[in-house]
């Protein structure tokens, strides 16, 4: 009888279960599959793209200016420490948003850290064609008390990052302003990245 009773009760709960964790697998809040159906591969090769682009990465990342690393790996993840607008010449963007620098040139400034991020990320994975995925993306900028378009400076970054990876490159962000950043530099930017083998 208290067997026949647990049955009853466990059937509907244990069917429940399972739709729900289906239902959580199989689809985000928009609806969509979580995992796209793009193949692991690309239909082009990344590296020449960035050529295509203008783009060349240097040899080296940026050393750290502190006590840190540029990249970790734990299994297919790649956590890329914070990185700022490195010029060709070595040097950096400075000044403030709002103030010193425009939208555009914050925008510019973004692109240039998106760059620094890949030559650090080429470096730890040694080629770019093993990026399944630019997961999430932290992006700081220095403006003024009464900038509010942190999202459009940030673009700079997410822009380059789907131009060279395609819908791989799209990305979870947040876009932050900050009342200063390290050597004023107007931007900085922090990534994690699966990669395959």
């Amino acid at each position: 009888m208290k067997h026949t009773l647990y049955r009853s009760l466990a059937t509907p709960a244990l069917l429940f279960f399972l739709v729900v964790t289906l239902l959580a697998c199989g689809s985000n809040d928009a609806g969509q599959p979580v995992s796209d159906n793009e193949p692991d591969n690309y239909d082009y090769d990344v590296e020449e793209r960035l050529s295509e682009l203008g783009i060349e990465l240097d040899e080296e990342p940026t050393p750290p200016v502190a006590n840190y690393v540029p990249s970790v790996r734990t299994g297919n993840l790649i956590f890329l420490s914070g990185h700022g607008p490195d010029k060709p010449d070595g040097s950096q963007v400075i000044g403030k948003v709002g103030e010193e620098l425009s939208i555009e040139e914050g925008q510019q400034a973004a692109r240039l850290t998106a760059i620094s991020l890949l030559t650090s990320l080429k470096a730890e994975i040694g080629d770019l064609n093993k990026v399944k995925r630019v997961v999430k993306v932290f992006g700081m900028v220095n403006a003024t008390s009464d900038f509010t378009e942190h999202p459009q400076v940030i673009n700079g970054f997410s822009d380059l990052m789907v131009e060279v990876f395609g819908p791989k490159g799209k990305h979870a962000r947040a876009a932050v302003g900050m009342g200063s950043l390290p050597g004023n530099i107007p931007v900085e930017i922090d990534m994690i990245v699966e990669v395959g083998e």
